[in-house]
Order: structure tokens, then C-alpha cells, then sequence
């Protein structure tokens, strides 16, 4: 199904739907042996170096077996695991915890805005993300 999705519209996955894009973009999903659960996760975005403390709850993980055309943009400090890809072929990212947590952390909402940004590259019309006030 999401395969059908990839190159028609823009995909942003989120905790199982970051498992799932990373399974149709071909990366493996092996069960951690102890989850990721809490709000105080930190992980660090690849593309400035930042630390990000996040909010998790999930017991697999996507392997660090990167395939052609998949990047990977975020890792857990605590167990060095894969937190975030994006697609270089086609406009899909993805992360595995919860930049969406209504309590916090918020250090992730920059991603809804990476995401209206796709979206209105795609399809040319400006959005409104949560982090700009919009409704989610």
C-alpha cells in the first residue's frame, strides 16, 4: 500500500509508519530487546548535530542496513539504533518517535514545517503545519 503512495504524494512516517516506509524502501525491522518507551529519549539529527530529547514508545526498530537511495538522518544516543530516514528518490522521511507528543518534548516540531515544505514543492500549494499554528 505505501508503495503505491511513493512518488505521488509527499510521505512523512511516524513510529509505525517509519517502520513501514523503511520496510517498503527494503531496510529489515528486528524486535529491540527492550523497547524504547518514556519521554526523555535523546537523539541526534544528523544533518546539524543536534540533540533532540524525544518521546518513544515502540519495541522494534528498522536495522541499520542502508540500501541505495535511503539516508539516514537521525540515531538514539542511547543504543547508537536508527531513529530517522529520508528517501533520496522520492519525497518520503520518516522518523521512529513521536515528534507529535502533545505533552512535549518539542525539539522535533521542525519536522512538520520539513513536511509542508515537501508537500507544497510537490504539489505547489503553501500548507499550514501545526508548529505554524495551522490545525493537524
Amino acid at each position: 500500500m505505501i508503495d503505491g503512495l511513493l512518488g505521488e504524494v509527499p510521505v512523512f512516517g511516524i513510529c509505525l509508519g517509519h517502520q513501514l516506509l523503511s520496510l517498503t524502501l527494503g531496510l529489515p525491522a528486528f524486535k529491540l530487546p527492550f523497547g524504547h518507551h518514556g519521554g526523555n529519549h535523546p537523539v541526534r539529527n544528523l544533518a546539524d548535530g543536534s540533540i533532540e530529547i524525544t518521546s518513544q514508545n515502540h519495541n522494534f526498530c528498522v536495522a541499520e542496513d542502508m540500501v541505495s537511495g535511503v539516508q539516514l538522518t537521525h540515531v538514539n544516543l542511547n543504543d547508537q539504533t536508527v531513529e530517522g530516514i529520508r528517501s533520496l528518490e522520492v519525497p518520503a522521511f520518516s522518523v521512529q518517535y513521536h515528534p507529535e507528543a502533545g505533552p512535549g518534548p518539542h525539539d522535533s516540531r521542525y519536522l512538520f514545517d520539513q513536511f509542508d515544505e515537501l508537500m507544497t514543492k510537490v504539489n505547489g500549494q503553501p500548507g499550514s503545519s501545526p508548529a505554524k499554528g495551522g490545525q493537524a
